[in-house]
């Protein structure tokens, strides 16, 4: 029998790259540390870049962000709104003779679904404690910080991804001459040497 979450919507066009493994899919969404969320209104698409906590006891992403803006909008024009979301990590760089056959290493899960926005307390109550976990393992909750209470709820949005289908992809090789890591540092590293911090 056919597995739901891998549908013809996720089919993956290189075979030889698809992972259909669930078990490793969802660890991908339990590790990746950013991801993006699609959204769409009329004709106007918009991806939304962020923090996210895969929470697999019911099988859905949570994401929050600012109380106003375009990605909720787009998810209150009408129930359900079909969504996309995108996790991607890259590895080595893979040179070659020829420029066309430069390749990279890379891992990857798209998830389809459904997106709204959380307005039970509960709910997003818990969501929020889910990313504070994810992101602040270290750290324990009513000892190193207050947890999220209701009132907080006011000043943000949670939305919630209901995962329908999703794929995997993934491009590994051993040995290869000349393969490097991309060594660019970061954005933020660079402005924050330049202002001398």
């Amino acid at each position: 029998m056919a597995n739901p979450k891998h549908d013809q919507v996720n089919f993956v066009r290189r075979r030889d790259r698809a992972v259909e493994d669930d078990a490793w899919i969802a660890e991908f969404l339990q590790r990746a540390a950013v991801g993006a969320m699609a959204t769409v209104s009329g004709d106007q698409p918009f991806i939304n870049t962020n923090l996210f906590v895969y929470d697999a006891e019911h099988d859905c992403i949570y994401i929050h962000t600012a109380k106003a803006g375009r990605t909720r909008s787009n998810l209150e024009q009408s129930e359900p709104v079909k969504v996309c979301f995108s996790v991607m990590e890259m590895g080595r760089l893979l040179p070659a003779d020829e420029a066309l056959e430069f390749s990279v290493e890379y891992a990857g899960v798209s998830v389809f679904g459904t997106g709204r926005v959380i307005e039970d307390d509960a709910e997003a109550t818990d969501a929020l404690q889910l990313l504070l976990d994810k992101y602040a393992p270290h750290l324990i909750p009513a000892e190193d910080y207050r947890p999220p209470v209701v009132e907080e709820l006011r000043r943000t949005t949670v939305m919630r991804i209901d995962i329908e289908s999703w794929s995997g992809k993934k491009k590994e090789v051993g040995d290869f001459d000349g393969a490097y890591w991309y060594a660019a540092p970061s954005i933020l590293a660079s402005v924050r040497a330049r202002n001398g911090e």
